[in-house]
């Protein structure tokens, strides 16, 4: 790739200042741009495509450097990141992923957002408390910076899983006024409008689906939707329409997605030799970058250049993520056709548009 172009994408990202230091916010994009080239995260394979003159063991204790003494403005990182999202009201997914580094455990709490089928993400923080799930406590304040960034008006729901309940959260999203949709582990007790307390086996003896409005859960009033599946049930609470809540809890796969696209499918982030929390947050800055930018590449192509092909299964042959990340590396390859060419410069001044536009109503 040439310097020129290089130094265009350089440019791009600079709209948005990661660091106040000119040499900071340039080898910020440069940790970015060898990211998406190496597509893993190990400070040994990024130096070795680091644009620098420099010798790859003095590249190596610079990012070294930079992860243990660099701090990063995270709800700046959340503007950026909004540059990337649909435009209109927004359906959030909250979640939990983890893995163990030996003795070290690393806990990311994640809110995304859904985009095409995909997760794009917004926050995160890293839980200490030994893989354990998350509390009210944190899950609110999380939340609260997303309401901070992208305001409350613009949360059309969220989704979660099972292990986001618990009286006191759900009561912050009914004072909120956001609308909710949680799935709730089997044994809880369901009060009905009749008084009748109930569990989940008991209400689905004769019915495979059913939808209640209006009853009482954990000592918050929601509707309900619960289905028997093959060795499990769907046990789905919400402030929305009970029979929409089934198909309102399948934009929660979203989430799993995005972290199948900063994984193995991606960018190897289970590889990393950091352990310390602290250091993790800030490479999750780059891949969360990353793989953002990789979604709104494959779907500016799939939608304007060539469709994705979708086979006999239904499901598309490639991903958006996919797509996107083979199209920039094969740009940072100088590998890339005038045709491709033309439409990443396109995607670039999409997202400049973006950032500027974010940044006037911030």
């Amino acid at each position: 790739m040439t310097v020129s172009n290089r130094q265009q994408i350089a440019k791009l990202f600079s709209i948005c200042q990661l660091a106040k230091n000119a040499a900071r916010q340039k080898f910020i994009v440069e940790i970015l741009l060898a990211l998406l080239e190496s597509k893993n995260v190990q400070f040994n394979e990024l130096s070795l495509h680091i644009n620098s003159n420099a010798q790859e063991i003095s590249i190596e204790r610079r990012l070294q450097n930079f992860f243990a003494k660099f701090k990063f403005d995270y709800d700046l990182v959340a503007l950026l990141l909004c540059s990337f999202f649909p435009k209109g009201k927004l359906t959030l997914c909250i979640d939990r992923t983890e893995w163990d580094f030996g003795k070290y455990q690393c806990n990311i709490l994640l809110i995304s957002v859904y985009f095409n089928g995909v997760g794009l993400p917004l926050y995160w923080d890293l839980l200490d408390n030994q893989s354990g799930n998350s509390g009210a406590t944190t899950r609110i304040d999380l939340l609260t910076k997303c309401i901070k960034i992208i305001g409350k008006n613009r949360i059309l729901r969220i989704i979660g899983d099972r292990e986001f309940i618990g009286k006191e959260w759900i009561s912050y999203l009914v004072h909120q006024k956001i609308s909710f949709c949680l799935r709730v582990p089997q044994h809880h007790n369901i009060l009905l409008k009749n008084g009748e307390i109930m569990t989940v086996v008991e209400l689905l003896k004769a019915n495979e689906t059913r939808f209640f409005q209006n009853v009482i859960v954990d000592g918050n009033r929601c509707n309900l939707f619960i289905k028997k599946l093959q060795n499990d049930y769907l046990f789905l609470i919400g402030n929305e329409f009970s029979k929409d809540l089934g198909g309102i809890y399948k934009f929660r796969w979203s989430i799993e997605t995005l972290f199948q696209s900063c994984k193995q499918r991606g960018f190897n982030l289970e590889s990393t030799h950091l352990k310390s929390s602290e250091k993790i947050k800030k490479l999750l800055v780059f891949v969360f970058l990353a793989v953002a930018i990789c979604i709104n590449t494959g779907i500016l192509l799939h939608n304007n250049k060539k469709q994705i092909e979708v086979k006999k299964h239904g499901y598309k042959a490639n991903s958006f993520f996919r797509i996107g990340l083979n199209a920039w590396r094969r740009l940072l390859k100088n590998k890339v056709e005038n045709e491709l060419q033309e439409w990443i410069e396109r995607v670039c001044q999409i997202i400049k548009h973006k950032i500027n536009h974010c940044q006037s109503i911030s």
